[in-house]
């Protein structure tokens, strides 16, 4: 076998101007956050004398207003506050929507509060014989509004905001090794590593910067990126993320991004991309809020028109104004944002990067999921999966082995030292060569040893021994790579090298299949390779041979069955695949995090967490087409009872009814979208056999 070593190249991210553009709407949700979280403070503050020296509220629930000099003063006072301070961002919002003759949540917000502005001033001063105290519902309005928008806010900013705590957390200063030795520890500002750059990371100590491991072992705290609390274990030639914990020794790390390149700076962009998408069920609550400021203008205009011909101009007033003022889409105005915040905040808590909402969105009827093998559903590196010995033990095989291999870095020797364990050690290997195209050899205690493949047998005129020739006609016909072990012009032994399936993948395509959706590989190795892998998963269907340009087409050849299909790939060459599909999925971003085509990226490479990605999509989804039927439903049945629909029979609601109702729809919405909280997306267990 060939050990010529194989450098992996990673795609670096890079921030557009769009991309810019994002992140700083993104870092915009804590200050407007803050804002609106002081407008609603100061508002609910003002509100309470507002609602209790309320004559309509005191009538409402019986009590006296006490008798202090000046006391009706207080609401239209106070009410005028809060109307100008706190309802000021969606009057100048609702400005806006009217200059772009796009009317959508602010105009309706604005109409509200203005028409009970306006109606509240006219009852205080007596102009026109109104008896319309709205100063309460105009107070309670606006606070309720300042707190929707607010929660919004503080949703959306905490989506990222264990990133931007990790980021904060970031060391300050790095320890960098300099000097001809290349042991000369100098402690520099961590804004001053370069790519290249050699550092330490102590026990305990976070890693600076993206970056390879060049000496040492670990395990490394990562849940700050990839949501999975149990530390991982890395060691030489393993990649590391810049604010990963190394919990137990030290390590050294060569540079490899720094600054926005790295992967903690791409996960970002992604929730802000993530942010500042838009989604169907978004775009409907837009035209849903449309529709009520014309449904509202029109039943307005029909109200006071059929009031007004029935003789009575007070009650088409009254009526008209209640029309007016309870339009306000309280529930609608949180049904889809709070929702879209909850889902997107849950998301990344767990790893799972929403860059795109409609991806999200459309994984709920996802009946298909096609995986890319290498590195997915495998973990894409060498391992040794089968020993045979001749003539000795699989100890003894390994050792020999594991002597000649221990100070090469090829992934193939990394595999047969890891395999070894503690046998590793057992002898010591002198005079090494490398043995281009046919293995390598040493000196192992004075025993010339060879590893290598077939050509290496060829070469050395040896004939594999009869008792492994069994176990490695099995290794091949399910397409493994054998090499050979020979001491002493005999050969001892032979293992089987393999790209090894994951523990995780056998429970992700059981829970799939368990859930009711098909699972299909897409793969450039030979057939037997990939028959092996989905006769170990139970893969439903398999593409072999399939060349990375033509991945897609497998993609389309599913699509035109008409499934619908999510592609889960590695994001280095999948690119065409992932935007085809319905729904594509990047998996593995502490190393891949600028890939453009998937809606969603796994900031782990845990297939697992596809499973979780399509119960989160049905769970949101559900809760916001719960919340906008009930948000919409309730205007749509309010609005013509306000106007007086059902006079005919004696019954008019009241104002101050119809007021309290619309609150209290918009508690129901709140209430149902923080249920989303509870969704567990925690990846489902290994079982004791799960592991090879």
């Amino acid at each position: 076998m060939d050990h010529q070593h194989a450098e992996m190249t990673r795609r670096d991210p890079h921030t557009t101007h769009d991309e810019t553009q994002i992140v700083d709407r993104h870092k915009g949700h804590g200050a407007h956050g803050e804002e609106f979280g002081k407008r609603f403070w100061a508002s609910l503050v003002l509100s309470v004398p507002v609602v209790y020296f309320s004559h309509m509220v005191a009538d409402l629930l019986g009590y006296t207003i006490p008798h202090i000099a000046g006391a009706d003063w207080i609401p239209p006072v106070l009410g005028t506050v809060i109307f100008f301070y706190g309802g000021m961002p969606f009057l100048t919002g609702g400005v806006r929507e009217l200059k772009a003759r796009q009317p959508g949540m602010m105009i309706l917000i604005a109409m509200a509060i203005t028409v009970a502005f306006l109606a509240s001033w006219a009852t205080t001063l007596e102009i026109g014989g109104m008896d319309l105290d709205f100063w309460w519902e105009l107070a309670l309005l606006i606070v309720i509004m300042l707190l929707g928008h607010w929660l919004e806010m503080r949703a959306l900013g905490s989506a990222s905001g264990a990133l931007d705590a990790l980021a904060a957390m970031l060391p300050d200063q790095a320890e960098r090794l300099t000097g001809e030795d290349g042991e000369t520890v100098e402690a520099v500002a961590a804004s001053e590593l370069a790519r290249g750059d050699l550092v330490i990371v102590r026990p305990g100590g976070r890693v600076p910067a993206d970056g390879v491991i060049i000496s040492g072992t670990a395990d490394m705290d990562e849940s700050m990126i990839t949501g999975e609390s149990k530390p991982v274990s890395k060691g030489s030639g393993e990649p590391v993320v810049a604010g990963t914990v190394a919990t137990d020794s030290s390590l050294h790390v060569r540079v490899t991004a720094i600054g926005e390149d790295t992967a903690l700076a791409g996960i970002q962009r992604l929730v802000a991309a993530a942010q500042a998408s838009s989604s169907r069920a978004q775009a409907l609550a837009d035209r849903a809020a449309a529709f009520l400021f014309y449904f509202a203008i029109a039943a307005g205009a029909a109200t006071f028109a059929i009031w007004l011909m029935a003789g009575n101009i007070d009650d088409a007033v009254v009526r008209t104004v209640t029309v007016l003022v309870i339009a306000c889409p309280h529930a609608l105005g949180l049904a889809i944002p709070l929702v879209i915040a909850i889902s997107t905040e849950r998301a990344a808590r767990a790893g799972i990067l929403v860059k795109d909402r409609l991806t999200l969105e459309r994984m709920r009827t996802v009946d298909v999921v096609l995986f890319d093998k290498t590195g997915t559903l495998t973990e894409g590196q060498h391992q040794v999966t089968e020993v045979a010995a001749a003539g000795s033990s699989d100890e003894e095989v390994l050792a020999l082995a594991a002597a000649v291999e221990r100070d090469s870095e090829h992934p193939v020797a990394r595999a047969i030292v890891r395999r070894a364990g503690a046998g590793a050690t057992r002898y010591r290997a002198t005079d090494f060569r490398s043995l281009p195209g046919r293995g390598v050899m040493a000196r192992v205690d004075g025993r010339e040893t060879y590893v290598g493949g077939p050509a290496l047998l060829r070469d050395l005129e040896l004939q594999e021994p009869e008792s492994l020739r069994a176990d490695t006609t099995q290794w091949r016909s399910r397409g493994a790579s054998v090499l050979h072990v020979v001491a002493d012009g005999a050969v001892v032994g032979a293992f089987a090298l393999e790209d090894a399936v994951r523990a995780e993948s056998r429970v992700a395509v059981a829970e799939l299949h368990r859930h009711g959706v098909k699972v299909a590989m897409v793969t450039g190795d030979a057939q037997q390779v990939a028959d092996a892998v989905a006769q170990e998963l139970g893969i439903d269907e398999v593409f072999a041979g399939v060349l990375p340009e033509h991945k897609e087409a497998k993609v389309s050849e599913l699509q035109s069955r008409g499934h619908s299909v999510a592609m889960v790939g590695d994001g280095v060459n999948d690119a065409p695949a992932l935007a085809r599909a319905d729904a594509g999925i990047a998996i593995g971003a502490g190393t891949d995090v600028a890939i453009e085509s998937a809606g969603v990226v796994l900031a782990s490479d845990d297939p697992r967490a596809v499973l979780s990605v399509i119960t989160l999509s049905k769970r949101s989804y559900r809760k916001m087409w719960e919340n906008l039927v009930w948000a919409t439903a309730y205007n749509i049945v309010a609005i013509p009872l306000a106007a007086g629909v059902l006079a005919f029979t004696g019954f008019v609601l009241p104002p101050a009814m119809a007021a309290v109702l619309m609150s209290a729809s918009t508690i129901v919405v709140a209430i149902n979208a923080q249920f989303l909280r509870r969704v567990n997306l925690e990846p489902a267990p290994l079982s004791n056999g799960a592991a090879r």
